[in-house]
C-alpha cells in the first residue's frame, strides 16, 4: 500500500479560467515542495482544484474510502465560499490539516495590483474556511507558514506521522499470548471500546499455540540466527558455541523464530506475553521480544495490550527518525536532592533501538516465572531528549498521559543489574512529574521514545480523539488539577447522553 496525503485546494469560478489555471499551478508547486521535504514521510498528491459543492463532497468521500489516503491537507488559495465545504467536511473520516499559506513569500510592493489581490486571497479565504470548520466542530490541525519555511514542513510532517500512525492503529491486529497478570488493574481494559476508538483488534491465543510453532522450528534456522547474534552483540562466553549455556541461547533463538512465524502468518503487528502464563515455553521470552520490538512490533509485558498498542503506534510514527522507542517501566528512583532521576527497566523486555553502543547478550536467573534462566540483551539507553507515554482506561474513556524527559547516562556503572535500562530526568522535576502522573492515573507500563516529541503526541491525540495529559516544564499541580477537571467535564459532555 502506498500511503498518501491528498492536497486539496479550494477556489471558485468568479475570477475566470485563467485565474484557476494559476491556482492549479500554485497548488502543484506547494504540494510538490511538501512531497520533496525530508520532514514529510509520505507521498503528497495534489488533486484538481475544487470549486463546487458536489465536487468537494465527492473528493472528501473518495478520501475517506481510499485506503491509500491517510489524511487530507486543505488550502483556500483564493476565496472559496465555505458553505460549499459543509457536506464534504461532514462526510470526511480521515485526518485533516488546514494549511494557511500563500504561493508567494514576499509581496511585490512596486507592482501589486487588484489582479494580484484577487488571485492571492488565502489571508481571508482560509478564515472563511476555518469558521465553518469551527462551527461544525471539525477536528483538524492548523499550520500557518510558507512552504519555504522549514518549520512549516516540520509541523506538517509531525501531523503526517501521526496520521500514518493512526492508520496503523486502524489496521492493527494484536495477539495476546495468554492472559494478563493476575490481580493487576492497569493491564485490564475495554477491548471493544479500543476497537471502536482506535480500530485495533485485540484477541487471545493460548501460549501452547505458540509453543507448537516454536517446537517446529528447524535446527538450520536456529544455526543461522545464532550466527547473526554473534555478529550483532557481545555474546557472553557461556552462551557461545561450546559454552555450557549455549543450548539456552539456541532455545532463545528458537522462541524468536517461532514468534516471528506466528506473528507473520497471523498478520499481527503487536503482541503481549505474561510470565504467569508460559505454557510449555522453557524460558520467558526476553531476547525474542527485544528483537521483535527493534523491528517495529508492539509489545506489552504481563498481558498489557494497551501499552503494546501504544508502542506499535509510536514505532510507526517514529519510522525514519533518529532515536529509539521502547517498552518501559518506571522501576526505582534516585532521590538525592537536586539530582533526582528515574531508573526505568523491565524484567527483560527493553528495545535495543534505544541502546548506546553494542548490547551484550547474556543469561541470568529470573526470580519469577518458574522457568529456565532466560537470555536477554543488556545495555544502557542513549542520552537525549524524549517523551514517556502511557494509555489509561478510565472506564468512560481512554486517556494518554505523557511526560517530557531527558534521558541521561547512569551516575555510575551498573555491573549487578543484568537487564537493559534507561535513566531519565522528568520535567519539570521528579516531585511534580510523579505527583502529576499519579493524579492523572497514568499506568506503570509506558513507552519511552527519544525519536518523538510533544507535538507528535498532540497530533496523535487530536487525530484519534483521545484525551492527552502532558506533563512538561510548565506543569504545576494546581494547573494540572484544573486541567483534569475541565477535561473530565468536556469528555463526558462530548460523549452525549
Amino acid at each position: 500500500m502506498t500511503q498518501q496525503i491528498w492536497f486539496l485546494t479550494g477556489s471558485q469560478h468568479l475570477y475566470g479560467p485563467e485565474v484557476l489555471d494559476q491556482v492549479t499551478d500554485h497548488s502543484r508547486v506547494i504540494a510538490d515542495a511538501l512531497a520533496a521535504s525530508d520532514d514529510v514521510p509520505v507521498e503528497v498528491v495534489p488533486k484538481p482544484v475544487l470549486t463546487e459543492t458536489d465536487a468537494i463532497r465527492r473528493a472528501l468521500l473518495d478520501a475517506t474510502a481510499d485506503d491509500d489516503c491517510i489524511g487530507v491537507i486543505a488550502w483556500m488559495h483564493t476565496f472559496s465560499p465555505a458553505k460549499m465545504w459543509v457536506t464534504g467536511l461532514d462526510a470526511l473520516r480521515k485526518p485533516l490539516l488546514h494549511l494557511h499559506t500563500q504561493a508567494h513569500q514576499e509581496l511585490p510592493w512596486a507592482t501589486i495590483d487588484m489582479d494580484f489581490m484577487n488571485l492571492h486571497q488565502a489571508a481571508h479565504g482560509d478564515r472563511e474556511f476555518a469558521s465553518v470548520q469551527t462551527r461544525m466542530g471539525v477536528s483538524r490541525k492548523t499550520v500557518t507558514g510558507h512552504v519555504d519555511d522549514p518549520d512549516t514542513a516540520r509541523r506538517i510532517g509531525s501531523w503526517a506521522r501521526a496520521a500514518r500512525a493512526a492508520a496503523a492503529m486502524r489496521g492493527m491486529r494484536l495477539a495476546r499470548f495468554g492472559d494478563n497478570m493476575r490481580n493487576v488493574a492497569v493491564t485490564e481494559g475495554d477491548k471493544v471500546e479500543a476497537e471502536r476508538r482506535f480500530g485495533v483488534s485485540v484477541n487471545t491465543w493460548g501460549v501452547n499455540d505458540l509453543v507448537a510453532v516454536v517446537d517446529q522450528v528447524a535446527d538450520a534456522e536456529v544455526d543461522t540466527l545464532v550466527e547473526e547474534y554473534a555478529d550483532l552483540y557481545d555474546v557472553a562466553p557461556e552462551l557461545r558455541a561450546g559454552g555450557e549455556r549455549h543450548d539456552s541461547l539456541r532455545y532463545g533463538a528458537r522462541i524468536e523464530l517461532g514468534m516471528r512465524s506466528f506473528l507473520t502468518d497471523g498478520g499481527f503487528t503487536a503482541f503481549t506475553t505474561n510470565f504467569e502464563d508460559l505454557g510449555g515455553l522453557r524460558q520467558l521470552p526476553g531476547l525474542a521480544v527485544q528483537r521483535l520490538m527493534a523491528d517495529g512490533y508492539g509489545f506489552g509485558g504481563e498481558g498489557d495490550w494497551k501499552t503494546s498498542v501504544v508502542l506499535r503506534t509510536l514505532k510507526v510514527m517514529a519510522e525514519g527518525l533518529p532515536g529509539g522507542t521502547s517498552f518501559m517501566e518506571d522501576y526505582t528512583y534516585h532521590l538525592v536532592p537536586g539530582e533526582e532521576k528515574i531508573l526505568g527497566a523491565h524484567m527483560l523486555e527493553v528495545c535495543p533501538s534505544i541502546a548506546v553502543g553494542r548490547p551484550s547478550l547474556e543469561i541470568h536467573p529470573l526470580g519469577i516465572g518458574g522457568r529456565e534462566d532466560p537470555v536477554r540483551l543488556v545495555f544502557d539507553a542513549t542520552p537525549g531528549d524524549g517523551v514517556v507515554l502511557g494509555l489509561a482506561d478510565l472506564g468512560d474513556r481512554f486517556r494518554f498521559v505523557a511526560n517530557e524527559v531527558e534521558v541521561v547516562a547512569p551516575d555510575a556503572p551498573l555491573p549487578h543489574l543484568p537487564v537493559a535500562r534507561a535513566v531519565w530526568r522528568p520535567a519539570p522535576d521528579l516531585r511534580t512529574s510523579t505527583e502529576a502522573w499519579l493524579t492523572a492515573g497514568g499506568p506503570h507500563h509506558t513507552v519511552l521514545s527519544t525519536a518523538l516529541g510533544p507535538e507528535h503526541l498532540d497530533d496523535l491525540a487530536e487525530i484519534t480523539g483521545t484525551e492527552l495529559v502532558l506533563v512538561d516544564a510548565d506543569t504545576t499541580m494546581r494547573g494540572l488539577l484544573k486541567e483534569l477537571r475541565w477535561n473530565a467535564a468536556y469528555h463526558r459532555l462530548a460523549q452525549g447522553f
